[in-house]
This record gives structure tokens, C-alpha cells and sequence, in this order.
């Protein structure tokens, strides 16, 4: 198995991507090619970008793509935001992302602030 896989942080954004994805279908036909692609490829962005840095050698370069997918997390939740004020989720639906993104945003974050603070690398982080 990857070492990826084993990272919480990984694990919520596969989590957040595949049910952000299953809501942008449910989009109108109108936001396929806007809204609903954005957020899909946002949230996309998020679990490749975790799972690239895994792979990478040094600390400087995993940061790097943490931090591109910590930016795309703000992506998904802006999206979500415009989604649910548009009227295109619900709201039960709109709080159940919110609390993966969130989720998602915290466990990145203590990954982000562990090799930050590592002098080297460490594939069994957060």
C-alpha cells in the first residue's frame, strides 16, 4: 500500500473529493461546465496533491504540495459556499461537506505544521 494511504489527511480528502463530486452531478445541467467542474476539480486537487508529496524527496518539496492542496481546500469550501447560496445544496447536504472539508482542513493543517517542523521527511505523519 501506498504510504499515502495511511495519512489521515489523505484519507479525509479521498473522503471530501468522491462527496463533492457525487453533489456536483446533482448540479444543473447549466453549472456542468463551471461551478460544478471547479469544485470537482478542486477537490480533486486535494488527495493527488497530498499523495504527489508523499513521493517527493525532502521536506521543502512535500510542503510544497501541501500547500497547493491546502489551497485548493479553500477552493472547495468557497465552492461550496457559491453551490449553497445559489441554492444547488441543501442545507443538511452543504453542512455534512462543510464538516468533511473542515475535517479535512484540520488534519492537513497538523500535517503541514509536523513536517514543517521536522528536519527531514517523515512518510507516517498526521
Amino acid at each position: 500500500m501506498p504510504l499515502h494511504h495511511t495519512l489521515k489527511a489523505w484519507q479525509h480528502a479521498q473522503r471530501l473529493a468522491v462527496e463533492c463530486a457525487k453533489a456536483a452531478q446533482r448540479f444543473p445541467e447549466c453549472e456542468q461546465a463551471a461551478l460544478s467542474d471547479q469544485l470537482r476539480r478542486a477537490a480533486y486537487s486535494i488527495p493527488l496533491n497530498i499523495a504527489e508529496g508523499c513521493t517527493r524527496n525532502g521536506t521543502k518539496d512535500y510542503r510544497r504540495f501541501l500547500d497547493t492542496a491546502w489551497g485548493s481546500l479553500a477552493e472547495v469550501e468557497t465552492a461550496l459556499s457559491i453551490a449553497r447560496d445559489i441554492g444547488y445544496l441543501e442545507p443538511a447536504d452543504f453542512g455534512r461537506l462543510e464538516a468533511l472539508a473542515t475535517e479535512t482542513s484540520k488534519t492537513l493543517f497538523g500535517l503541514i505544521r509536523k513536517i514543517s517542523g521536522s528536519p527531514a521527511k517523515t512518510a507516517k505523519s498526521s
